[in-house]
């Protein structure tokens, strides 16, 4: 891969544009947080001065209507802290179910594994012998169907041989016929030429 000047130039116009986007972004960013970290404090001085007034401020919290941003804020984070220890204490209980089934599950492979080895030398005389058995009835199968061949091919080979013999016997018979009638039909013609020759 070549690496000219142009192309260097070009990747580093894109870095800067990158970098000026990348600036502005954060410039915003900061802004951003500068009006959050005003209207938190915004909501303390609410809060102390809410906790302040007492019982007066107990008929604002009987209408949640008229919650202020920070009360809804600390109810929502407290529901978040209770969500987050939930979520820990089924992730930890999720665990402790995978253990429990982890072992279950390798106690259950063990068992397994000694049962079918305590019955594979009784279990795998009988299976042995059927198989034996049938092997040696293919192997004599598979023999009895080869000498069925070889006979098939020698009657296949003797009826050739016979299709063989018959038909030169009859090509012979038709050239006999053939020669007969020829010398027939020499004899017929003489005879006839010998009737024409006598006097009447």
């Amino acid at each position: 891969m070549s690496c000219t000047i142009e192309k260097i130039l070009t990747d580093a116009r894109t870095l800067l544009e990158r970098l000026k986007e990348h600036d502005t972004a954060a410039e915003s960013l900061i802004d951003q947080s500068a009006v959050l970290h005003q209207r938190v404090a915004a909501m303390r001085e609410a809060g102390a001065a809410w906790a302040e007034k007492g019982p007066a401020a107990t008929a604002e919290r009987a209408d949640p209507s008229r919650l202020r941003p920070h009360v809804l804020l600390t109810q929502e984070n407290s529901q978040i802290r209770d969500l987050q220890r939930e979520n820990r204490e089924l992730w930890i209980s999720l665990e402790e179910h995978q253990d429990a089934l982890e072992l279950i599950m390798s106690k259950y492979r063990k068992q397994m594994l000694q049962l079918l080895q305590g019955r594979k030398p009784e279990d795998a005389e009988p299976v042995l012998e059927v198989h034996q058995a049938n092997s040696l009835e293919i192997e004599s199968q598979i023999d009895r169907v080869c000498e069925m061949g070889e006979v098939m091919r020698k009657a296949i080979q003797v009826d050739d041989d016979q299709f063989f013999k018959v038909q030169e016997k009859l090509a012979q018979l038709e050239l006999e016929n053939k020669e007969l009638r020829e010398l027939l039909s020499i004899s017929k013609d003489s005879f006839e030429v010998g009737r024409e020759d006598l006097p009447d």
